[in-house]
């Protein structure tokens, strides 16, 4: 299941972290967002290679801001330490591993 973190967490959780890390910025309200969830829980399952987090931008607008996070759901792939990819929208499962396996093969 992926993580939720917050601002206090996000530099240990993901800036600080080696290897992949898919962060997803979400808001409890939105429905894609909804969608979404149950499926980055699954890989998080599926893919244990890489580190699944969450952020609610609504409880955590700073580091929403600090993405420049305009819409929800967004997600960045750290690598690490540093952001190497981001896309906005739901997707399936198979859009996501498409995602991440273009990131691991760089």
């Amino acid at each position: 299941m992926a993580t939720i973190v917050t601002k206090d967490s996000f530099q240990a959780e993901v800036v600080n972290k080696k290897g992949l890390v898919l962060v997803d910025f979400f808001a409890e309200w939105c429905g894609p967002c909804k969608m979404v969830g149950p499926i980055i829980d699954e890989l998080s399952k599926e893919m244990p290679d890489v580190t699944f987090v969450k952020v609610n931008v609504d409880n955590d607008p700073e580091l929403a801001s600090e993405y420049n996070v305009t819409s929800v759901p967004s997600f960045f792939i750290f690598k690490d330490g540093k952001v190497i990819s981001q896309f906005v929208g739901a997707m399936g499962k198979e859009g996501f591993r498409e995602k991440l396996s273009q990131v691991k093969a760089m």
